[in-house]
């Protein structure tokens, strides 16, 4: 199994030959490298730095997303809309021959007076190693995996949260995801929070540069 991080939240997973491609949004200015040869793209919500039109041209990869994304990609960029399959929390579906469970539905709170987003995640089941990527959400998968791709800075969460929600899930590997909200200087006091608290438990954790494997 390969996992290269293409910006932000956007994940390339590769196994067996088979690529998929998660979250390729406007904060990843690879996106379109990032879905070459892809053989699915899987979006979690609605937010821009999640999906972009251009992204998702950019492969003509069939797309697996919720119904909220559905909706605005029927919207926003109709010549994409026979490529989409609508999944819903608690599915299971196989993409491209690679075993996938949908987890959870909403996206963390931003505001208590903001509106509360659709949002899921994916567990994706590389032979004996599952890798699961939470979306905008501290929801746990629901079973043991082998990495976690974790959020580590955003406008909805403290960095305590999470180390919480990572130490939570005790995935063995801990790859850092939704990372373009800090800056540089900022990013590395994370990166020394994460390792050093979840180190305490065993856990591995990475941030890696744009384009980088795990």
């Amino acid at each position: 199994m390969r996992i290269t991080k293409f910006g932000h939240s956007c994940v390339r997973v590769e196994h067996g030959g088979t690529a998929l491609v998660l979250d390729p949004g406007a904060f990843t200015p690879d996106a379109a490298q990032a879905v070459d040869g892809a053989a699915g793209v899987l979006v979690t919500h609605e937010h821009a730095d999640h999906w972009t039109a251009d992204a998702l041209r950019a492969a003509d990869a069939p797309i697996w997303t919720i119904a909220a994304v559905a909706e605005q990609i029927r919207e926003q960029a109709p010549d994409l809309a026979e490529r989409v399959t609508v999944v819903a929390p608690g599915q299971s579906l196989e993409v491209a021959g690679l075993p996938v469970q949908v987890v959870g539905e909403k996206h963390a709170v931003i505001h208590p007076e903001l509106p509360h987003f659709d949002n899921s995640g994916y567990v994706l089941t590389c032979g004996d190693q599952r890798v699961y990527h939470p979306g905008d959400a501290l929801t746990g998968p629901g079973e043991p995996v082998d990495v976690l791709l974790a959020p580590v800075c955003a406008p909805w969460m403290a960095v305590a949260d999470g180390i919480e929600f990572a130490r939570f899930v005790a995935a063995p590997r801990v790859l850092a995801i939704h990372d373009k909200v800090y800056s540089d200087l900022a990013l590395g006091i994370v990166d020394q929070h994460f390792g050093r608290f979840l180190g305490q438990d065993g856990l591995e954790f990475v941030r890696r540069p744009d384009g980088a494997d795990l």
